[in-house]
């Protein structure tokens, strides 16, 4: 067996940016077509050039159930069955657990949490079986950095899902998680720090890992092209750290 996409269809959300961007170029160079779902509609136009007739573009927002139903409706029109889908859309903020709120509670499960189990949810039906899910969670499910606190619980929480979901799931479709460690993504400067301090953090971070650099979102769509893939077919409910050594020690 190999990695081959070949003749496979995935869904991705967050697919305009980061990590959902190279998610989607490797699996479509993999061999896969591409439903990619995201916010940023000119965004999701350059990926559909970038890749002549490999590439559906949906835009929408995972919080809203309309924007999902015409993500399904698109699915079924186009291609009847998919192979994997990757809940990729997620946010973090970083706030004091004293200066957090239900506002930042909802804002953050809404689209890491319910975002992604809505996203499975409404595409559960269209996988065919040997079929993928493949989560995104963090390496702080097994991790901790100060004023994360909400956004690892919305993590946490995914990973949960991710076992529960295999079993319930197995043996038709293989439910797994990929759990980044830090990544130089454009999510790292939205996370509300100003530059001095979101500096020094990286400083710090990066000090922690073995490679000594932040990883790259090509490390991230490796693991998931493998898990998407025939390779993986007897991997169910497991969390694959790809943290540069972070949670090593």
């Amino acid at each position: 067996m190999t990695n081959s996409m070949e003749g496979k269809v995935a869904v991705v959300t967050g697919a305009s940016s980061g990590i959902g961007w190279s998610i989607s170029q490797r699996l479509i160079e993999s061999g896969a077509k591409i439903v990619a779902f995201a916010r940023n509609e000119v965004k999701l136009a350059e990926l559909a050039r970038n890749f002549p007739g490999k590439v559906t573009p949906v835009t929408g927002d995972v919080t809203r159930k309309e924007d999902l139903e015409r993500l399904v409706d698109t699915v079924r029109e186009n291609f009847g069955k998919i192979d994997a889908v990757i809940p990729n859309a997620g946010i973090a903020r970083v706030r004091p657990f004293d200066a957090s709120g239900s506002d930042d509670i909802n804002e953050q499960f809404s689209v890491n949490f319910v975002g992604a189990f809505e996203t499975v949810r409404h595409l559960t039906t269209y996988i065919q079986p040997g079929g993928a899910v493949v989560f995104i969670t963090t390496f702080l499910t097994k991790a901790a950095i100060p004023g994360l606190s909400v956004y690892s619980a919305s993590k946490a929480a995914l990973s949960c899902l991710t076992r529960s979901l295999a079993a319930e799931l197995a043996p038709e479709i293989r439910v797994n998680a990929v759990a980044p460690g830090p990544i130089a993504t454009r999510i790292w400067g939205t996370v509300g720090l100003d530059p001095e301090t979101l500096d020094a953090v990286g400083k710090q971070v990066s000090s922690r890992l073995f490679p000594g650099a932040f990883g790259k979102p090509e490390d991230i769509a490796g693991a998931v092209a493998f898990l998407c893939s025939d390779s993986a077919a007897n991997i169910f409910g497991h969390e694959l750290m790809v943290d540069g050594g972070y949670t090593c020690g």
